[in-house]
């Protein structure tokens, strides 16, 4: 008997547990992702940047049950515990710290082209020759543009995984194919990245072990730790307050002494705080909910594709992470066919939807 023939689109966090779910089973796994890296030109709608990412117990029990030994381990080994978040503010002018414990038992959190057809199980996808160039037609205006060589392979698979994103291919050609309710909502706020860099003695200028958070009622301010020493920061803003401040960027330091006490000039220089908010995008923040999350038993989406939520909660990618398991729970509770299949995946996406849609609502609520 022929193995079963898994196909994951998307090698985020998700796709990556997905694979290792199904071949953990004996699948034959292909894993197929549209960027060989982090490489600007090949990301969907030019969002080249990624707000921190934080692991849970959610998250964690995911990777465990993955049964694959020294992977817990492994990426733990990768991460920083943050304890409880620090809320830092202002008093009279006295700038101050308030920690708050995350979790009273001590848990903590850590930090393409394509086509389908679901009734033929078969997929077309676009593969991008490395190294190999092809000219297309000249623009007299533009002078001559160059792209890496393509060509298009057909794929056939038993099932179909993706896990490609909150702008999912899969889950595009999935409404093709199954009556899809969606939403999706663009909130008002948008996100712009910094960098915070290590103290002149080269440690941490604050403390490693929380996700510290300057509030500002429609707005905030926040930093996570990373390995280096570093704090990868976010400012999330109405975009009208964006605006005002593209139009007055000299105004951006008093925008942050005002409402973030603490950071411009002490832990990020004044001059560099202008450059990386004058060089790095402002962003959207997409929420997406959507039901079912599959047809027949050729395809589910999970993650960001079947239900992308804003960051307020620091739940999306563990909720990802928890699709896997609770998909592969119902799985392996049903006969290992076609038949078997569809039965699960009508239960996943009947008791998982609900669930994923609760969690995006907290996400939003949290903000």
């Amino acid at each position: 008997m022929s193995k079963q023939k898994t196909v994951v689109v998307g090698a985020g966090p998700v796709g990556a547990l997905a694979a290792l779910y199904a071949a953990g089973r004996g699948h034959e796994v292909e894993v197929y992702e549209l960027r060989g890296g982090m490489d600007p030109s090949t990301v969907p709608l030019n969002f080249t940047k990624s707000i921190n990412l934080a692991l849970s117990e959610r998250g964690i029990n995911g990777l465990k049950n993955a049964n694959v030994p020294g992977l817990i381990e492994s990426v733990l080994e990768e991460t920083i515990p943050m304890h409880g978040r620090m809320i830092h503010g202002a008093n009279q002018g006295e700038v101050y710290e308030e920690s708050q414990n995350y979790d009273i038992y001590g848990r903590v959190l850590s930090t393409d082209s394509y086509c389908a057809d679901f009734k033929k199980n078969k997929a077309w996808f676009e593969r991008r020759d490395e190294g190999v160039r092809q000219d297309h037609a000249q623009n007299p205006t533009q002078g001559k543009d160059t792209s890496h060589a393509s060509t298009e392979i057909e794929v056939t698979f038993d099932f179909m995984i993706g896990t490609d994103g909150a702008h999912s291919s899969v889950r595009y050609h999935l409404m093709k194919f199954t009556r899809m309710s969606y939403q999706q909502e663009y909130i008002e706020t948008l996100w712009c990245e910094f960098h915070m860099d290590p103290s002149a003695t080269n440690d941490y200028q604050i403390s490693p072990n929380h996700l510290h958070i300057w509030p500002g009622g429609e707005f905030m301010f926040i930093a996570i730790p990373s390995l280096d020493k570093t704090f990868t920061s976010t400012l999330f803003l109405p975009a009208k307050i964006f605006a005002e401040l593209d139009k007055d960027p000299s105004s951006l330091v008093d925008f942050f002494n005002k409402n973030f006490p603490g950071v411009a000039g002490k832990l990020i220089p004044e001059a560099e705080l202008q450059k990386q908010y004058k060089e790095n995008p402002h962003l959207p923040l997409i929420s997406i909910k959507c039901s079912p999350y599959h047809y027949g038993s050729s395809a589910v989406i999970l993650g960001d594709s079947a239900h992308a939520m804003v960051p307020f909660y620091g739940q999306g990618m563990n909720a990802g992470l928890e699709d896997v398991r609770v998909l592969f729970e119902h799985l392996d509770a049903r006969s290992n066919d076609a038949s078997g299949r569809a039965t699960a995946l009508d239960e996943y996406s009947y008791n998982r939807a609900p669930d994923a849609a609760a969690i995006n609502d907290l996400a939003l609520r949290n903000y």
